[in-house]
C-alpha cells in the first residue's frame, strides 16, 4: 500500500516539475545580450509586483504584475513583439505561457530576470 502512495506522489511531483521547467511553446528565451539588442522600442513588461517595480526597473518598462495579467490583457498588443522580465525569469516564463494561451505569438523573456541585468535601472 505504501508503495502505491509513493509511486503516485513521485509521478505528481515529476509532472509538476516538468510543467514548471518545460519550454513554453512560442516563448523565446533570451540571454542578456540578445534581450538588450531586441527589446529597445518594443513593448517591455515587468511582471513583478508593484513594490518590486518601484525599487527599480528597466527603462521604458510597464508594470503588469503576473497576478493581474489576465485582467490586463487589453494593454498588451498582439500584433507587435512583447518582451517580459521579472526578478529571476520564473514569473516572466509563466506570463509567457499565459500570453501564448491567449494567442500571442511574438513573446520573449529575459533568462535570469532583472538579477541578470547589468545596465541602468529607472525608479
Amino acid at each position: 500500500m505504501n508503495y502505491y502512495f509513493y509511486a503516485i506522489l513521485f509521478i505528481l511531483l515529476a509532472w509538476f516539475l516538468f510543467k514548471q521547467f518545460a519550454p513554453v511553446k512560442g516563448l523565446r528565451n533570451l540571454n542578456i545580450e540578445q534581450f538588450k539588442k531586441e527589446y529597445k522600442g518594443q513593448r517591455l513588461i515587468d511582471v513583478r509586483e508593484v513594490h518590486e517595480f518601484k525599487q527599480g526597473h528597466l527603462p521604458g518598462a510597464v508594470n503588469i504584475p503576473l497576478s493581474q495579467i489576465h485582467r490586463r490583457l487589453g494593454e498588451i498588443p498582439k500584433d507587435s513583439p512583447v518582451f517580459l522580465y521579472c526578478r529571476s525569469g520564473m514569473r516572466s516564463k509563466q506570463a509567457g505561457r499565459i500570453l501564448s494561451r491567449y494567442g500571442y505569438r511574438n513573446v520573449a523573456h529575459l533568462n535570469g530576470g532583472i538579477m541578470a541585468w547589468n545596465g541602468p535601472l529607472a525608479k
